[in-house]
């Protein structure tokens, strides 16, 4: 049978060296499918098993069956303020597999295991007896004073999701809004699901993002962690509401034509004993494998054991159960470049044994490319991406072609490229094709996010954008008229590093929240270090909502750059085109569909009568200029100007325009 990742080699010359590899790799993936269709019939079968373990109603038995899975522990428990939190009234039943189970009639517990109890079972393994949450925990409560998590069960009345068919593939291009509903709001607490539906989901769709990317969605004890220390996959963190306010929030976005994308969390867990699936039937080899193998050293958690079918079947499970019953529109795959290497990636990358030799986790891969199927199986337009640096081919090739089949990767090496260049290089030096390369430096058949910076560039000891180029002198000088040439520039670079971004690298962009209005200082969360403060775990919107301030300027250009992105559909899988490097003037001059930009980085140097070459003959109207009083520039040009192409010496089009330095112009071709 002719394989499908021939059709990959055959896009990629480049990788006809290492064509077995592939096919091995496909091999194995087609492997596991087959088995997994023999013994559940089909994929999307398979990852049901949140429908069995855990809390699950049998309506024909009338209760509540109660199954774990943990095949090292000797004995299994439950108990909950059911029973008086008495630990070992009611022992489970060990069957096959090593799956444990209780049934509890209605008859005997319908008046007290009801909506609302609380439980956690007690494992008693070759690590001792100790009280554990389930693995299928579909709701964790925190108890405010101990912090102490206990399971829920959580059983109202069905959510009402009717009219709720929404198809990710309306949006477009994806123009993502990265969220943390935690922190977006102002006061310095814990933000709540519905005022985050109330207050941002109105903001989003006010500036012209058509996706969300909600962060720390799995519930988590360490809130400092960001939501990357998952404790309890299957539960919506409940120190934001209820999963009815999580549902309530999907369903508004949808009525607002927003897609909404979940932050993923499968490349580690949370090493906490307590909360966690760490040694949960009391051996270290459950969901991770033994030793050393079984922790991620640089993230003080643990690994999962992909090559486990229990293990891969919890994974998949939990991608349909966010799909399924909270109607997510994708995910953002976190750390997979952790989980494609044994190293994690903590390696230098460049020749074929970094992506096909003995340091490639092969049952990850085999793993992630089952997840992104089963995605696209379930809801065909979801998007995916995935969070990896390393530039593994077939990362973004769809699985009929034999690839790992994300739908996007993440442009991680660019906002790497704005932050090397402000701190280490002056203004004077900075080189333009270096530029242009770190912006154009992709395949053209891999699909990309790009983003200027996401959450990780302005977290404690780092610094947003705004601030790394303004500083101290934000909290002095954003009011307008104050002339402060530290701000002139620090804005005037903050708009072009965003839309050059947008416009050359990618097929997708992302921007954090706040961060499109130069939102100051970085993010923080309460911890031991910083005397447990939400000063800097919040959003400051006070700051764009005030016309004596010169955040809001930013927010508009932002609002004109994506507006610009949507109007004319400039994140497909085109490059842009280059025209003109000028070295000596800092100008870059490229083209994208019917627009024509210009670039001039230099300091200083503005340029009357500057000839730029054009694509076609005809008349180009300025449609955007990130120097125009609106945006906080210096109204140098008027918009609307229009400019008609000459023949140039070489007997090509050219315009010629007034080339204003700090600044990007925008042309558009009239038909």
């Amino acid at each position: 049978m002719e394989k499908r990742c021939l059709a990959m080699i055959m896009r990629d010359g480049w990788l006809e060296p290492v064509a077995d590899k592939i096919k091995e790799r496909e091999d194995r993936v087609d492997a596991r499918l087959d088995d997994i269709k023999a013994r559940f019939g089909s994929l999307s079968a398979y990852a049901d098993s949140y429908k069995f373990f855990g809390f699950n109603r049998d309506e024909q038995k009338k209760g509540w069956w109660f199954r774990e899975w943990a095949p090292g522990a000797h004995d299994v428990y439950i108990c909950g303020d059911f029973n008086n939190w008495h630990k070992s009234s009611i022992r489970l039943t060990k069957g096959d597999g090593g799956v444990w189970s209780y049934f509890f009639d209605d008859e005997m517990w319908g008046d007290k295991l009801v909506h609302g109890s609380l439980y956690k079972i007690v494992v008693n393994g070759d690590n001792g007896m100790h009280e554990r949450l389930p693995a299928y925990t579909f709701r964790a409560i925190e108890e405010p004073i101990s912090h102490d998590f206990s399971a829920q069960l959580w059983a109202p009345e069905p959510f009402d999701w009717e009219g709720d068919n929404f198809d990710p593939a309306t949006v477009g291009s994806p123009i993502i809004y990265e969220c943390h509903v935690g922190m977006a709001q102002e006061q310095e607490r814990v933000g709540l699901y519905r005022k985050f539906t109330r207050d941002i989901l109105p903001r989003v769709k006010r500036l012209g993002y058509n996706t969300i990317q909600l962060m720390a969605i799995a519930e988590h004890p360490y809130y400092g962690s960001f939501g990357y220390h998952v404790s309890n996959f299957f539960a919506p963190s409940s120190r934001f509401g209820t999963p009815e306010e999580l549902k309530q929030l999907i369903r508004e976005a949808h009525k607002l034509g927003i897609a909404v994308i979940m932050d993923l969390v499968h490349a580690h867990y949370v090493k906490n004993f307590n909360e966690g699936l760490n040694e949960l039937d009391g051996t270290n080899y459950h969901y991770s494998k033994p030793g050393e193998a079984g922790r991620q050293p640089y993230w003080d958690s643990m690994t999962f054991d992909y090559g486990k079918h229990e293990v891969e079947r919890f994974l998949l499970s939990n991608v349909k159960y966010w799909i399924e019953e909270y109607h997510f529109d994708g995910f953002r795959f976190d750390g997979v470049t952790s989980m494609l290497y044994h190293h994690h990636g903590y390696v230098d990358f460049g020749d074929y044994d970094s992506f096909f030799g003995g340091g490639v986790n092969e049952e990850a891969i085999t793993y992630l490319t089952l997840a992104n199927k089963l995605v696209h199986d379930i809801k065909p337009t979801a998007i995916t991406i995935a969070e990896d640096v390393s530039g593994m081919p077939g990362i973004t090739v769809p699985f009929s072609e034999g690839g790992v089949g994300f739908d996007y990767r993440l442009a991680m090496s660019i906002p790497d490229y704005w932050i090397k260049l402000l701190e280490d290089v002056p203004d004077e030096e900075w080189d333009m094709w270096e530029m242009w390369h770190a912006l154009s430096n992709r395949l053209p058949w891999v699909k990309t996010i790009a983003y200027a910076e996401s959450h990780d560039q302005a977290l404690v000891g780092d610094k947003t954008i705004a601030f790394r180029l303004m500083d101290k002198e934000m909290y002095y000088s954003m009011h307008r008229g104050n002339n402060n040439p530290v701000i002139d520039r620090g804005i005037a670079i903050h708009k072009m590093i965003r839309l050059i971004t947008a416009t050359v690298t990618a097929q997708g962009y992302l921007c954090f929240m706040g961060n499109e209005f130069g939102h100051p200082e970085w993010i923080d969360f309460p911890r031991e270090g910083n005397g447990f403060s939400y000063e800097h775990a919040r959003r400051q919107w006070s700051l764009v909502a005030d016309e004596n301030l010169l955040f809001i300027d930013l927010e508009r250009f932002d609002r004109a750059m994506v507006d610009l992105l949507k109007k004319h559909n400039l994140l497909d899988n085109d490059y842009a085109w280059l025209h003109k490097v000028d070295i000596d003037n800092k100008t870059i001059v490229y083209s994208h569909k019917k627009l024509l930009f210009v670039f001039n980085w230099h300091v200083n140097k503005s340029i009357p009568d500057y000839e730029v070459p054009v694509p076609f003959d005809g008349v180009y109207r300025l449609v955007l200029n990130s120097d125009d009083k609106q945006f906080a520039g210096h109204d140098r040009l008027e918009q609307g100007q229009r400019f008609f192409s000459y023949r140039g010496d070489d007997d090509k089009p050219h315009i010629k325009i007034y080339n204003i330095n700090r600044a990007a112009l925008v042309f558009e071709l009239e038909e």
